[in-house]
């Protein structure tokens, strides 16, 4: 019984590592956004100071350092792909920058996962940035980010939910997505 849980969380450890560096990344990409700071210098800080450190006494699960990385490195190296990507899946009448910073660093980061990060499946990115949101928000963004990831996976990746993409489909926070 010992062995079987041991070995159940280290194979739930990876998932953790990557949640870790998902939730990092956003940081990362918010404080790369409000700063201007290189985003070589922002990787750089995360990764010598905050990366896996505890928080209030708490010990921190350690991130993927190279998930994170990528995430980081991907999302502003393709930012203005991932912001067309982004604005054709909010409801008419959002922009941008009605999303506020920390919601688009969030967004990015997840639109760059599903563009480019084809091992890790687009239900899994879309769960995983969801409950990213829930730590961040509480009131709609969840549902919105929940909405519009949906949306922009199924144009981005059609065959893994076995329909043609919806063009038609828009969300945005106050929407009902």
């Amino acid at each position: 019984m010992v062995a079987s849980v041991a070995a159940s969380e280290a194979q739930a450890q990876p998932h953790r590592q990557r949640r870790a560096a998902r939730l990092a990344a956003v940081q990362a990409l918010y404080q790369i956004e409000l700063t201007g700071t290189k985003p070589d210098l922002v990787i750089t800080e995360f990764i010598a100071h905050r990366l896996g450190r505890s928080i209030d006494g708490e010990r921190a699960t350690p991130a993927d350092r190279a998930h994170f990385v990528e995430l980081v490195e991907g999302s502003v190296r393709r930012l203005d792909n991932l912001d067309t990507l982004i604005s054709e899946v909010l409801a008419e009448g959002w922009s941008l920058k009605r999303l506020g910073s920390l919601l688009l660093a969030l967004m990015r980061a997840a639109a760059f996962e599903l563009l480019e990060v084809e091992a890790v499946p687009a239900r899994v990115v879309i769960d995983e940035y969801v409950e990213i949101a829930r730590s961040f928000f509480a009131d709609k963004e969840p549902s919105f980010v929940n909405g519009a990831l949906d949306k922009l996976a199924r144009r981005l990746r059609p065959a893994e939910f076995g329909a043609p993409s919806d063009e038609a489909g828009h969300a945005g926070p106050g929407s009902a997505a």
